[in-house]
């Protein structure tokens, strides 16, 4: 069963105590971003898993059954799972399924920014997942500045558009500048529960954005299709139909919540 609107909001103003639940860990998509947070977070791993520190995707089977009490989890959020194998990634969906029927008050985001990846599992995901894809733009033209790996914001996009599961969360964070009628059509279409917004939280890399003017009148044509909208790293702005976040609610744009690697939060069984 689906939440309310009302409901959803609720959730994402508990993205403070969001945790994530990392079985599988690592990248290559090698977006740029990405260096200076999961990259560096890594690198605290240097004494305890060779392949964390190095950000090479990888599985963690020892961590299946140690799932955070946090309301929402995010699976594998310091990794992407379309460098998972099928099976790894069924186990993964299978520890969720398995937890859910003991906490179905739980929310898990499942993010890719392959997100074909999920098609095989689509059968399989419980109420209780939720998937998730980052579109920062819908211009293919100088998406090189943040990678050469992953695929290019419109193939995004259309995977995303065309996997028929009904639970869905768009991420446009680090914002970057795009046409507005195009990149509003697009979040419309997926229909998403709610949008993740933000700017880039760091100095590095470089992007180019968009000018005010032009974000507000997106948000404003996304939130009157009633979808829900979350700022995040806002930079003081207000902008039609997004939440801002409260002192304190809400990390930077660019990261996800901090994992603990030797699981010493509250895990529930």
């Amino acid at each position: 069963m689906i939440a309310p609107r009302s409901q959803l909001r609720l959730e994402s103003n508990m993205y403070k105590n969001a945790k994530t639940w990392n079985p599988f860990k690592g990248c290559g998509f090698d977006c740029s971003y990405c260096f200076t947070s999961f990259r560096l977070q890594a690198k605290r791993q240097m004494h305890n898993c060779a392949e964390c520190y190095e950000y090479r995707p990888h599985f963690h089977p020892e961590r299946l059954r140690k799932i955070s009490s946090s309301p929402i989890v995010f699976v594998c959020g310091n990794g992407d799972l379309a460098f998972a194998t099928f099976d790894q990634r069924e186990a993964i969906i299978a520890e969720i399924t398995r937890h859910t029927r003991r906490h179905p008050q739980k929310t898990f985001y499942l993010q890719s920014k392959r997100p074909e990846c999920f098609r095989p599992h689509l059968a399989t995901l419980p109420p209780s997942a939720v998937l998730v894809t980052t579109l920062e733009t819908n211009r293919d033209r100088g998406y090189e500045v943040v990678s050469t790996k992953a695929p290019l914001p419109s193939e995004r996009y259309r995977q995303f558009l065309d996997l028929e599961y009904q639970r869905k969360i768009v991420t446009i964070e680090p914002v970057m500048d795009f046409d507005v009628d195009i990149f509003a059509s697009w979040i419309i279409n997926i229909a998403p529960e709610l949008v993740y917004l933000g700017f880039n939280s760091k100095k590095k890399p470089k992007l180019l954005e968009p000018a005010p003017s032009k974000l507000a009148k997106f948000t404003a044509m996304v939130s009157t299709a009633g979808i829900d909208i979350l700022g995040k790293t806002m930079r003081g702005l207000d902008m039609p139909g997004v939440v801002r976040p409260q002192a304190g609610e809400v990390g930077d744009a660019a990261e996800y919540p901090q994992p603990n690697e030797d699981q010493s939060y509250p895990v529930e069984r």
